[in-house]
């Protein structure tokens, strides 16, 4: 049996469950793998802690711009805005506000 990527990295969060870039990184993988909803969910929930994880209001965003889900999308977007300015992240709250802005007036349908 081949070990992947998404094995390794929830064998390592058997060892340690709050850690946040395995965490953050076991998202990333069930994308990958059309398992994006239970990636998001991790991304969410990511984004809900204290601090929350700046770097997971982004992704979420762009996953859900990827699924069609626009409104929730801005959603995220400008929660992590928030987020990343209150931390101090100028570039995440950039990097955010960029794709906020390139979302323009779409909506889903």
């Amino acid at each position: 049996m081949t070990t992947t990527r998404r094995m390794k990295i929830e064998a390592m969060l058997k060892d340690d469950p709050q850690d946040v870039f395995l965490r953050y990184s076991l998202a990333l993988e069930m994308e990958s793998g059309d398992d994006w909803e239970a990636g998001l969910e991790i991304l969410e929930q990511l984004a809900r802690e204290t601090p929350p994880y700046v770097p997971a209001f982004h992704m979420a965003g762009q996953h859900l711009v990827k699924h069609g889900r626009i409104d929730d999308a801005r959603r995220a977007l400008r929660e992590g805005i928030e987020a990343a300015r209150a931390a101090g992240n100028s570039h995440a709250a950039a990097e955010m506000s960029e794709l906020l802005m390139s979302l323009g007036e779409a909506g889903e349908g």
